[in-house]
């Protein structure tokens, strides 16, 4: 595919990363010089300094030819405007990043208006991700494969849980759980859970299951499965406003604290059933005041990422309800990863996947076609669901007769509606929906899991 990318900031840069295979050939617009100097140089792809929303830097990044055209900058007007230049040209569909909820709320009138293939709201998003966790306490991180009858979980396994010291064969048969234990991470390895691997505490596992298995099988580890009945939340943003309105619907009740006394009033009006107290969310003994210790959960959505930080690291303290993070800049990740927090959610990275995800999905071949994709380990294991539209090599085959790569594990097979855990004498039949884990980034069909 033809992309061109217009910002680059984290997402913009992201998306260059990921985005940069063999099958497209990227172009990046920004305005600043040395960004583009510094992209250009890290990533194999085209840079032009300019103004993205015109069209005479659209026509030099090759508009005419693009399949896609990316606005990411920091500007959601600018962002319309790129794609309603772009919009000129048929052949290139378009995607922009908006973060107002005004322009969210006419999210249908500006798609039709401006031809605009997809309109994101890192908050919104954002808020989603966070509303499904909250459903799923025991989990970290969850992400939902055929419309919701798979899930692929990712939990921290505690030092005296009963899977610790067990091999994930003996684990299979003791739980008698109809489930797919996918990956393990420990410490800085990745390991994909083949028969043989024994589990250790604070082991991070992903699982793959329908919602029913899924709870079934951390009743048996003695987890807590209960959803949070309240909650909360340092900050009220637009992160806070979407989640308030998405939590109510759930009757989940909701405690906002906010230091901004017009802010708080704002929200007050807009969710009068949300309790918002003014002040500062770094007050330990407002926060004590306020029933921390009593919470289901606590969110720390700030704009500041150390704060956010501190705040949750006090919140598992004091409280034993589930604790959830936002982080605005991604390029620690991977010491923010080692730290004692249950559920971190990045925006920008979430707006990058869905970005990401929506490429990969549009590039099929060989009668089968992804559908989704996740991240379950960032730049090491990806999970993919693909629907199988016609016979293939790996179709009307026993999975145990299969040539699969070794650091491919087959997750699920939904069959007629019917999830299916596969063992070895299952096959994958034209109509199928696979879900597929593996190390071997970068699948574009399903035949490539073979050796």
């Amino acid at each position: 595919m033809n992309i061109i990318i217009i910002g680059c900031g984290e997402v913009g840069k992201t998306l260059a990363e990921q985005l940069n295979t063999a099958d497209n050939r990227i172009t990046v617009v920004d305005t600043r010089s040395e960004v583009i100097e510094e992209l250009t140089a890290r990533v194999d792809v085209m840079g032009i300094v300019g103004n993205g929303a015109t069209l005479s830097v659209q026509n030099e990044a090759g508009v005419k030819h693009a399949d896609l055209l990316i606005a990411v900058t920091e500007s959601d007007e600018l962002n319309l405007l790129c794609c309603a230049v772009a919009g000129k040209y048929p052949r290139c569909r378009t995607i922009a990043r908006v973060r107002s909820p005004e322009y969210s709320a006419e999210a249908v009138y500006l798609k039709n208006e401006f031809d605009i293939t997809m309109l994101i709201n890192p908050e919104q998003a954002a808020a989603t991700e966070i509303t499904r966790i909250l459903r799923f306490p025991s989990a970290i991180k969850i992400d939902t494969f055929a419309r919701g009858r798979v899930e692929l979980l990712k939990f921290r396994l505690p030092e005296d849980s009963i899977l610790a010291g067990m091999s994930v064969k003996d684990a299979a048969i003791k739980l008698k759980c109809d489930m797919l234990f996918c990956t393990v991470e420990r410490g800085d390895e990745v390991y994909i859970a083949k028969g043989n691997f024994v589990f250790a505490g604070k082991d991070v596992i992903s699982l793959i299951a329908s919602p029913k298995n899924a709870s079934e099988f951390f009743k048996k580890i003695g987890y807590k499965i209960r959803s949070v009945k309240d909650i909360m939340i340092a900050g009220c943003g637009s992160m806070t406003d979407y989640l308030c309105a998405m939590l109510r619907k759930d009757g989940i009740s909701v405690t906002v604290i906010e230091p901004d006394l017009i802010r708080g009033e704002e929200l007050s009006i807009r969710h009068p059933e949300v309790k918002v107290l003014n002040g500062d969310p770094t007050d330990k003994s407002l926060l004590m005041e306020a029933g921390i210790a009593r919470m289901g959960a606590f969110a720390a959505l700030t704009p500041h990422d150390e704060e956010n930080i501190l705040l949750s690291l006090f919140a598992k303290s004091a409280c034993q309800g589930k604790t959830i993070t936002k982080i605005n800049r991604i390029e620690f990740d991977e010491v923010i990863s080692r730290l004692d927090l249950d559920s971190t959610v990045y925006p920008k990275h979430i707006t990058a996947e869905i970005i990401a995800r929506y490429v990969r999905a549009t590039q099929n071949s060989m009668g089968s076609n992804m559908e989704t994709l996740y991240h379950v380990i960032k730049d090491q294991v990806e999970a993919a669901e693909f629907v199988v539209r016609e016979a293939s090599p790996v179709t009307n085959t026993p999975l145990c007769e299969l040539k699969i790569n070794p650091d491919v594990l087959i997750g699920a097979i939904i069959h007629n509606g019917q999830v299916i855990i596969p063992r070895g004498n299952d096959r994958i039949l034209p109509g199928d929906t696979v879900i597929i884990v593996s190390k071997q980034l970068a699948l574009h069909d399903l035949t490539d899991i073979l050796k």
